[in-house]
């Protein structure tokens, strides 16, 4: 089948209709007319002062406990330059985000693989292991709308992961860049805040996916004595984040269009899903899904047989681009794939389900 233009269900990035371009105009405006010297300089490896001072707000926290970062990406690996040495046991969820795997394995991580089910990470499972002997350094969790799933922990699963961190005596990686996109149900209090002794968890998040991924600002919270010793690493590896994007993004946030900017997001992203999530129970209905509450990712467990790297490549013959389960995963199979339907309008979510529907047939 020859097509002439794909369509990417497989970016977890909004499509650029959904991105307010006018409001970061003004607020880049008002980054350089407010603070043209703080901005235009090196400025501090824990990133531009505002901001941080904004976050550490937010989560109710001291500053002393915020790095800002270019991305969360970033966030992680100065994590994971910290606390991952070869041979560290670390847990994540099955399935879990592939660049996480990807950075665990080259700083030679023993990655330990813990279930997830559509209430989160199987917490009886990582008890089993606990008791067993198991000894990690840290548990990475995306509590919210995870990336490929779609799944969010549940409250309950929330507290017993923080009993056990404290028990057991590993820390919490609280990756959250998806929180503020929620579209359905009630907001969860992140464990971070959960945390009492504010010991046990460390939490990352992200303006990629609220304001856009072009802005490259991620974070940090976690005890004060950690921060000093990334921020030191920071100092090394880049004298300072970007204080330009940073003190753009602190303009955005504090003149209300965030606010906008997720509300309208939100918006797309309910209706995107719903229709590909009911789509997809005509194109392929031996998948099994189950329909996210919030962020961009959808998983699917296609059933019938269908194996899934023939699928994707399938897929990709009739125009649509999504990406292997496989690829989530530390090992064995997971007839799965996952799929975005933040990159796409509604109109090309119609289109992609008729060419997922001819993918699935072509290989019967």
């Amino acid at each position: 089948m020859s097509v002439t233009t794909s369509i990417p269900l497989s970016r977890g990035a909004p499509s650029l209709d959904i991105v307010d371009i006018d409001g970061l105009s003004e607020a880049a405006a008002r980054a350089f007319e407010n603070d043209p010297a703080g901005i235009a300089g090196y400025g501090t490896s824990v990133g531009y002062p505002r901001l941080r001072r904004l976050i550490a707000e937010w989560h109710g926290v001291d500053e002393r406990r915020v790095l800002v970062t270019n991305g969360s990406m970033q966030a992680d690996a100065f994590l994971f330059d910290e606390l991952a040495k070869p041979g560290t046991d670390v847990v994540v969820e099955r399935p879990s985000y592939d660049r996480t795997l990807l950075g665990l394995r080259e700083r030679g991580a023993l990655i330990h693989p813990i279930a997830l089910a559509p209430d989160g990470l199987d917490v009886d499972e990582l008890e089993r292991q606990l008791t067993g002997g198991l000894k990690p350094a840290f548990a990475h969790i995306i509590p919210n709308f995870q990336n490929p799933a779609g799944y969010t922990i549940s409250l309950e699963k929330r507290q017993r992961l923080l009993h056990l961190a404290r028990e057991h005596g590993f820390l919490i990686f609280e990756d959250d860049p998806y929180v503020s996109l929620r579209f359905r149900g009630d907001t969860l209090p992140t464990m971070l805040s959960l945390d009492s002794d504010g010991d046990t968890v460390v939490y990352a998040s992200s303006f990629s996916k609220t304001v856009c991924p072009g802005i490259r600002v991620g974070y940090l919270v976690g005890p004060a004595e950690l921060i000093a010793k990334i921020a030191k690493r920071a100092t090394n590896t880049y004298i300072s984040p970007s204080m330009v994007s940073e003190a753009i993004v602190y303009e955005f946030a504090s003149s209300g269009a965030l606010e906008h900017s997720i509300a309208r997001v939100r918006e797309a992203l309910a209706e995107r899903c719903t229709r590909l999530v009911d789509g997809l129970a005509e194109a392929l209905p031996q998948a099994s899904v189950v329909a996210p509450d919030g962020g961009y990712f959808l998983w699917v467990e296609l059933g019938g047989g269908i194996d899934s790297t023939e699928f994707v490549a399938a897929a990709g013959e009739h125009g649509v681009a999504i990406v292997d389960g496989d690829d989530f995963l530390s090992e064995g199979r997971s007839g799965a794939v996952r799929l975005s339907y933040a990159p796409v309008t509604p109109a090309e979510i119609d289109i992609a389900l008729e060419r997922l529907a001819a993918a699935a047939d072509s290989l019967h």
